[in-house]
């Protein structure tokens, strides 16, 4: 259902032609790419692909989540140097993987491989030996305790109602 207001901000009045709807299209296409699978870093093509993570937080600890469909175990690499988290992993092309395979010929390759690599810098040092990782379904979590200090050091602040 769209709101009134709509037709005339992208000029669906009387006929005329907005010089805005041809970007809104282009835009649209971007968000629809970006759903289809992972977005490219600036320049596109092949190559690095962007990463996405969930961060979230306990009293305890901060998990990374990352989606990373059609990657293998092997193909990820996690490394920890004092506060900063780097994931890198691949996504291998099946095309290539099958180039040899007789009877096969690629028409259209729309989805998404190559490799991918986030820096996060986080809060504290991080103790490379109590980091943890698992990958199950095509979900990367990453577990990073917070040390002791970082811990004692929260606090929850009531908010109250002024008056």
């Amino acid at each position: 259902m769209r709101d009134t207001w709509l037709p005339a901000l992208w000029g669906e009045r009387k006929g005329e032609i907005d010089p805005f709807r041809a970007l809104r299209s282009q835009m649209d296409e971007l968000f629809n790419d970006f759903a289809g699978g992972f977005p490219r870093l600036a320049g596109g093509g092949d190559g690095f692909l962007a990463l996405r993570v969930d961060v979230s937080e306990t009293p305890a600890e901060l998990t990374v989540k990352a989606d990373l469909p059609g990657v293998e175990e092997k193909d990820i690499d996690i490394t920890v140097a004092g506060d900063q988290l780097t994931i890198k992993a691949e996504k291998k092309s099946e095309a290539d993987e099958k180039k040899d395979e007789k009877g096969r010929i690629y028409h259209r390759t729309e989805r998404s491989y190559g490799f991918f690599q986030r820096t996060m810098t986080l809060p504290f040092d991080i103790d490379p030996q109590k980091v943890g990782a698992t990958f199950k379904d095509g979900v990367l979590t990453v577990s990073l305790p917070k040390p002791a200090e970082v811990q004692k050091q929260t606090k929850k602040i009531e908010v109250k109602k002024s008056s």
